[in-house]
C-alpha cells in the first residue's frame, strides 16, 4: 500500500471540510475502500471519560469502551499505537466482532494536540497489520489531525 498516496487522497477528499462527523465518516470509507483485508475501520471518540463509537465502516460495533480497557481503551490511555497480531491473546480484548483476528489502534489528536480518540482497524486475517501499515496509518492520523 502506498500510504503517501493515500494521505494525498485523504487531504484532497477533506479539503475545506470542517464538520468532524463528515471528516471521520469519509476517512473510514476511504480506509475500507483502499485497504485490503480490513473488516472494520472507524473511530472511537472520548466523551465524559469513555470512548464512544464514532463514524465507521463495517459490522455494528461496541458503543461504549471504558478508558484503559481493550485495545482501543489501552491505546488511548497509553497514547501509543497498538498493533495486535492476535486479538484473542490480548488481555482484556473486547470482542465486538467474533470474526476479528487482528487489530491496529492509533491514538487520534486534533490540530491543537488534544487527544480526542482513536482510529481503529480490524481484520479477519491474523497478523494483518505490519510495521509498514503502522507507519502509514500513523502518517494518516497526522494528516487527519489538521482537519479536526
Amino acid at each position: 500500500m502506498d500510504y503517501k498516496q493515500l494521505a494525498r487522497q485523504l487531504v484532497f477528499l477533506l479539503q475545506g471540510e470542517t464538520d468532524q462527523v463528515a471528516i471521520l465518516a469519509n476517512t473510514a470509507a476511504l480506509l475500507m475502500t483502499e485497504l485490503e483485508n480490513v473488516s472494520w475501520a472507524g473511530f472511537y471518540l472520548e466523551k465524559e471519560g469513555e470512548l464512544i463509537l464514532g463514524p465507521f465502516q463495517g459490522k455494528p460495533a461496541c458503543i461504549h469502551i471504558p478508558l484503559g480497557k481493550g485495545v482501543c481503551g489501552t491505546a488511548f490511555v497509553t497514547r501509543q499505537t497498538l498493533r495486535v497480531p492476535d486479538v484473542h491473546a490480548f488481555p482484556g480484548h473486547i470482542a465486538c466482532d467474533s470474526e476479528s483476528a487482528s487489530e491496529i489502534v492509533i491514538p487520534l489528536s486534533n490540530r491543537s494536540g488534544k487527544l480526542i480518540g482513536v482510529m481503529d482497524l480490524d481484520s479477519k486475517k491474523p497478523d494483518r497489520f505490519s510495521e509498514d501499515d503502522q507507519a502509514g496509518l500513523e502518517m494518516l492520523a497526522v494528516a487527519l489531525r489538521e482537519f479536526l
